[in-house]
């Protein structure tokens, strides 16, 4: 963080000073800075020679082909999508989302994901995006039954990760379950049992013979959720915890982390409506492959 505001510091002074940031982020209106910005970066590519674009090529990391080969991936693509049941509509995400869907539906710093100038960032979780399509749907037709939903996605973090198997673009199955409060956490019991069977269903179905899925509690209401679940308690997990509320999970797969999930508050807050609830979960398909 340090880091960063010193390098903010110095390239506002570069620029002028430290109103001018005010001046692009408060006072333009948006799409007078799209203008603007649009006009910056004319001018920059237009400076630039083939042997710059190469050069960036091989040295950016966000656009370098992935290490994954191209069919090992489909196949597990193939493999993650042949677990998903008849009741789940699978639906193909654009590649970029409205600004803010990171950061102000989830708690997602908007530095960890690849703002454009067209007031969009590149998808970096395809369950903000399912979010809002489901509850453009739940506001459409409010109904009993809830909007069930998964895709398959490239995405893209700007935050540099460590360790195997880690990249700057991955691909990653969705899953998410958008309903309405039906009294004695009954969504939450059958949803949390269903996301789980899909998702170690597809974890079997790229030849893992046993995935093992762990399961926190985050509010004592849930433990009634969690007893019946098939999976492993885990109640030191720190990750998550802020991000998901009343209980989340991980799924393992030859002692690889390879998915994610948990209960969000984002349908409420997106529709104003605190009886709504939602259950997302994703997979790391390339860990997968």
């Amino acid at each position: 963080m340090a880091k960063r505001a010193n390098a903010l510091d110095r390239v506002l002074r570069q620029a002028g000073g430290p109103e001018i940031l005010d001046t692009l982020a408060e006072r333009l209106p948006g799409a007078d800075l799209t203008t603007l910005l649009l006009e910056v970066m004319r001018r920059r590519a237009r400076a630039l020679t083939p042997a710059d674009v190469l050069r960036r090529y091989g040295q950016d990391r966000f656009v370098a082909p992935a290490p994954i080969p191209f069919r090992r991936l489909r196949r597990a693509e193939d493999a993650v999508l042949s677990a998903v049941p008849d009741g789940v509509e699978l639906i193909t995400l654009a590649p970029v989302t409205p600004l803010g869907a990171h950061s102000a539906v989830g708690p997602v710093d908007q530095n960890k994901v690849v703002s454009t100038i067209r007031n969009s960032e590149v998808a970096a979780d395809p369950t903000n995006a399912l979010a809002l399509e489901a509850a453009l749907r739940r506001r459409a037709a409010p109904s009993p039954e809830p909007v069930r939903l998964a895709t398959v996605q490239r995405v893209v973090r700007a935050q540099r990760f460590e360790g195997a198997v880690s990249y700057a673009h991955f691909t990653l199955f969705a899953l998410v379950t958008a309903g309405r409060d039906t009294g004695d956490l009954a969504f939450e019991r059958q949803h949390a049992a269903e996301h789980l069977a899909i998702l170690t269903k597809a974890v079997r179905a790229c030849g893992v013979q046993a995935p093992e899925a762990r399961v926190t509690v985050l509010d004592e209401r849930f433990e009634r959720v969690a007893a019946p679940l098939d999976a492993t308690p885990d109640p030191d997990r720190e990750g998550g915890r802020g991000y998901y509320s009343g209980l989340c999970f991980k799924i393992y797969g030859n002692g690889l982390e390879v998915g994610d999930g948990g209960f969000v508050d984002w349908t409420a807050r997106l529709l104003g409506n605190r009886k709504e609830r939602l259950l997302i979960s994703a997979l790391g398909v390339d860990r997968l492959a």
